[in-house]
């Protein structure tokens, strides 16, 4: 075997505190080390940090002789300065301008970097080293950690590089090595191999750790190094789970191949994602101690980050995931005490806020159901000067300010979570303004979601799909500073139809709660529903996608199971799938009746029709089988429908929907199991050890698209959890080449399950949505901590 000593060489440290209490490199700083461990028994792993940005801020803009303003017609107001653009004008007045950033620091000397010859590796303790020794080769990686915009289409990142040093003989346990680094910017480092308690950058353990009573508990082993390829380890290591603070093992095992990297069966495509074999190291028979930390060391290598056993995991989870809805509502201030992130209030009539129709319904337009060259020409060619009153509210994407009717997912899944566990959501405390009153704090939070198009119902019952500015943001505008035109979509055929489904359940869910309150969104879910119903004949339905009969047949669902109308019982059993039996659960493209299957199966009226529901409820079971089947077929067990292709939230959020319920419908622990499985890859069981979710874990992201809180300059808020890793393939756009230069090896020789750059401005890996990834998460862990 090839002996390997890597040196990381970290740019854009992801886990220093929020941008404005970093401390402010000097121009001139020179790379710094930040972590030495091991990755292989052979192997070590220097983490250095290179360059850092400085945001540019919002101030007044004090216009100067000879100022050129970007003409009204240009979508971002730039302002050039003796020829040199400085920045972009914000706001409808436009007395503010947004300056652009900065990058400070030296780079790294990556010729240097690579040379054998810049290394001496010695040790007093080991005979092989003892006289000092360079390493045979060097490979390397290197990828951005920020993203700095220094000009109009100008950018430059910080930089994280790993370093591989091929040493000639493995490193002694209980030695401690000198690094000496020849005429480098680096200084000196000293590294003791104690597998026990260096954390190793190849050994990964969920960041959130386990509940003692969770199916499955598992770490992984891996490393591919770059330029250097994949890092082979010898089969039949062993692994402990030590106690964090006492160093006890409290289980012992061997480390089993999870995916060998010539195994291209990692989904229907023929694709292996990883680059490298992945080993798995399952410790689900551990007995652990709930309340303690624990981390999994690899004999001869190094441990994992710490991770805790405890019953309130999942609850914690829940916790931050379920709040990041508030941080998105639109029509409110984020202040203290709800929020420590502040943000004046957006889009509110009262501040001034004008909302216009346009012709467009939702189905019509590129953002929604219908294709487009671009997704706001429909919307903006329909504008007229009708104001929309009470338009306001909802939630809020990352990179953009709409609210569409696809968010109300995140509504659904919220009820669901209540309505499926009353009690243990009753007391859940969120921190909003509503926590306190007579709802479940979820309950509120849906609801919060669900009025703003509740407000917009039409008096002849239509839902608008939301609203819209008529451009993605300007550079350097914050929510609260909209200088675009806004739009409500007009009132739609398929928005009518997701609203109508969702209100419903609103209904259902607030029986019980609170009488009064069920009534009102009976009532508009039925409004909503008829006409729906009554534009329905004027509309050619073929020429639109399966949406528009999946959200129909779904809201049948829901309201025959509100109001046990056989009305919307017929209307269901004409438009379902599952009056056959052996009919999965989806086909593409001609439908998808995942919902309405799970609605039918938990509908309890006495003249449900038994055969369908059993294909409902068997379809569902045969998917989640296939899901968990899915699982083991992953190296770091993620799972998802085999067909997709991967990216927007495949690694970062749980794929588990029809997984929990089934584990709700048999209680078949195989389900539970694999649903935990699908969430260890997220929550940092992945090749970087990061977590995707904003404020969980010991590194976690710190750049998502999020756009109040970088033009700020504040952390972003908790509970955000990004597309992450994608398939450039499929998903690759411009930000492919603006981010291309600073990466190593090419992009496209990177495992896609690596291909996370946490730069901010790259939309399909570092944005969300509300109904995915966010409702997603939140409804998996959501599960996971009332089962």
């Amino acid at each position: 075997m090839t002996h390997v000593l890597c040196i990381a060489l970290a740019a854009g440290l992801t886990l220093r505190p929020a941008p404005e209490v970093l401390n402010p490199l000097p121009e001139d700083a020179t790379p710094w080390v930040e972590h030495v461990c091991a990755v292989a028994p052979d192997v070590l792993c220097i983490t250095v940090g290179e360059g850092q940005v400085q945001y540019g801020p919002q101030e007044p803009y004090e216009p100067q002789p000879g100022d050129v303003v970007a003409p009204p017609d240009e979508h971002h107001r730039v302002v050039r300065r003796d020829g040199v653009p400085i920045g972009c004008l914000v706001g409808a007045e436009g007395d503010i301008i947004k300056r652009y950033d900065r990058l400070v620091g030296e780079p790294l000397d990556t010729e240097w970097a690579q040379r054998p010859g810049s290394y001496t590796i010695q040790s007093d303790d080991d005979p092989t080293y003892a006289a000092g020794v360079s390493p045979m080769a060097v490979h390397r990686k290197t990828k951005p950690t920020d993203m700095a915009q220094t000009s109009v289409w100008s950018f430059a990142f910080p930089l994280r590089h790993y370093l591989y040093l091929r040493l000639p003989e493995p490193l002694a346990e209980g030695a401690t090595y000198y690094v000496q680094l020849d005429e480098g910017p680096l200084p000196a480092l000293d590294y003791t191999h104690d597998p026990g308690l260096a954390r190793s950058e190849a050994v990964h353990v969920s960041q959130l750790g386990f509940r003692p009573s969770d199916p499955a508990k598992v770490a992984f082993l891996s490393c591919w190094m770059g330029d250097g390829g994949p890092l082979d380890y010898l089969a039949g290591l062993a692994f402990r789970v030590l106690h964090d603070e006492s160093g006890e093992a409290v289980y012992e095992g061997t480390l089993s191949l999870a995916k060998a990297k010539g195994e291209a069966t990692e989904d229907a495509y023929a694709k292996n994602y990883n680059g490298t074999d992945v080993w798995e190291a399952d410790f689900s028979q551990a007995s652990l101690r709930p309340g303690a930390s624990y981390r999994v060391s690899v004999d001869g290598i190094g441990c994992s980050y710490p991770f805790r056993c405890d019953r309130e995991v999942w609850d914690e989870a829940l916790q931050v995931s379920a709040k990041v809805y508030y941080y998105q509502r639109s029509g409110i201030a984020l202040e203290p005490p709800h929020s420590e992130m502040t943000r004046p209030r957006t889009f509110h009539p009262d501040d001034g806020v004008q909302v216009f129709h346009s012709t467009c319904a939702l189905m019509d337009s590129g953002n929604g159901i219908t294709p487009e060259p671009t997704n706001f020409g429909r919307l903006v060619a329909g504008l007229t000067d009708e104001i929309v009153p009470d338009a306001w509210g909802g939630y809020m994407d990352a990179g953009d300010w709409d609210r569409r009717i696809q968010h109300l997912d995140a509504s659904r899944l919220m009820l669901e979570l209540v309505m499926l566990f009353p009690e243990h959501y009753a007391d859940l405390d969120l921190n909003i303004p509503e926590s306190g009153n007579h709802l479940p704090d979820l309950v509120d939070e849906a609801l919060f979601n669900l009025d703003c198009y509740r407000r917009m119902q039409t008096a002849e019952g239509g839902i608008r799909g939301g609203i819209e500015s008529s451009e993605h943001p300007r550079f350097g505008e914050a929510s609260w500073q909209e200088s675009l035109t806004i739009m409500a979509y007009a009132p739609g055929v398929w928005s009518s139809t997701v609203y109508a489904g969702c209100a419903a359940r609103a209904a259902l869910c607030l029986r019980q709660i609170d009488a009064g309150l069920s009534g009102t969104y009976r009532e508009s879910a039925l409004r909503a529903m008829e006409w729906a119903e009554a534009e329905r004949a004027g509309v050619d339905v073929e020429s639109y996608p399966q949406d528009l009969g999946n959200d129909r047949n779904l809201a049948a669902a829901e309201l025959y199971r509100l109001t046990g109308d056989e009305r919307w019982h017929r209307l269901f059993l004409e438009t379902t799938v599952f009056t056959e039996a052996g009919v999965p659960l989806n086909r593409w493209p001609d439908y998808d009746h995942s919902e309405a299957a799970w609605v039918y199966a938990m509908t309890d009226h006495d003249t449900v029709d038994p055969q369908v529901q059993a294909n409902a409820r068997e379809a569902l079971l045969a998917t989640a089988g296939e899901r968990a089947d899915y699982c083991q077929r992953t190296g770091f067990r993620w799972t998802d429908n085999p067909w997709k292709p991967k990216g927007i939230g495949s690694f970062t959020s749980p794929s588990a929907r029809e997984l929990v319920r089934a584990h709700h419908l048999t209680g078949d622990d195989d389900y539970l199991r694999a649903a935990v499985l699908s969430t260890q890859t997220g929550l940092g069981a992945n090749p970087e050890n990061l977590c995707y979710t904003t404020g969980l874990g010991q590194f976690t992201v710190q750049h998502p698209l999020h756009v109040d809180s970088r033009v700020t300059r504040q952390a972003p808020p908790p509970g955000i959890t990004v597309f992450g890793p994608c398939d450039i393939e499929v998903y690759g756009d411009w930000a492919v080449d603006v981010i291309s230069p600073a990466v190593h090896p090419a992009m496209e020789e990177w495992p896609i399950i690596e291909t996370y750059w946490d730069v901010y401005l790259d939309p399909v890996v570092t944005e969300f949505t509300i109904h995915l990834p966010l409702a997603e998460t939140t409804y998996v862990w959501g599960y996971l901590a009332a089962r």
